[in-house]
């Protein structure tokens, strides 16, 4: 079952990739001519999503006006203007606006290719709420750009993920989009967090899973990665 509602993590500062966010927010710096925002507002719409609850901080005003010109999917904000709150927070900021069923969060600065339909309604058609609290789209280390960490996550025959810690690598990074349970954040201060906080509790609890993209993901977190991405979508566009 593909869920109805998605919250889209809009608000971040994006200061590695200035100069491009001077006058706007991240998530608005566009790619192949298309805002960031818009690329993942497209692989919601496409998987069959019907509501984004998208948070805004910087530049609020003109990411409000840009969201509100889509008509495919319903817009719903979730304002940060007056205290930044990162991942976690952000969504336990929105929990009102959420509801009780699974819903699916994604990050605005990743871009990824679905040469096997939608990776979205994929990563939804395996989440088993009787199992798993959070289920995570991971991409292989060998299968991306513009993410020079060394990998975040093990993988378990079952579909457990593990934190990579004292790994000196991994085979997978999270790549910016997850089904989740929308409970997991309700013990959770209303304060500024990483979700890697509630991430480390269910994977200690064994709630936390992963799913492969299948595909290639772009994360476009700095220009140099924005530049890359748009060479990569280039050569793959059809000729005229």
């Amino acid at each position: 079952m593909i869920p109805q509602t998605a919250m889209v993590l809009a608000a971040g500062l994006g200061t590695r990739m200035r100069p491009l966010t001077n006058d706007r927010p991240k998530a608005l710096v566009t790619v192949r001519g298309r805002a960031l925002i818009d690329h993942v507002l497209d692989r919601l719409a496409v998987a069959g999503v019907k509501r984004a609850v998208v948070n805004v901080h910087a530049f609020a005003d003109l990411l409000e006006a840009q969201v509100k010109r889509r008509s495919d999917i319903e817009i719903v904000i979730s304002d940060e203007r007056a205290k930044l709150m990162e991942t976690g927070g952000g969504v336990k900021q929105a929990r009102a606006l959420l509801g009780d069923a699974p819903i699916i969060v994604c990050n605005i600065d990743s871009v990824w290719e679905e040469p096997n339909g939608s990776a979205i309604a994929r990563l939804a058609r395996g989440f088993d709420p009787r199992r798993m609290r959070a289920r995570l789209m991971l991409a292989s280390m060998d299968e991306q750009l513009g993410y020079d960490g060394a990998g975040d996550f093990l993988a378990e025959p079952d579909g457990r993920i593990r934190f990579r810690d004292d790994h000196p690598r991994a085979p997978w990074a999270y790549m910016g989009a997850q089904i989740i349970d929308p409970a997991i954040v309700d013990v959770e201060p209303l304060e500024p967090f990483s979700f890697t906080r509630v991430w480390r509790r269910l994977a200690a609890e064994g709630q936390l899973f992963g799913a492969p993209l299948g595909g290639f993901w772009m994360h476009v977190g700095d220009p140099e990665a924005r530049a890359q991405a748009e060479a990569r979508l280039a050569a793959a566009a059809p000729s005229p």
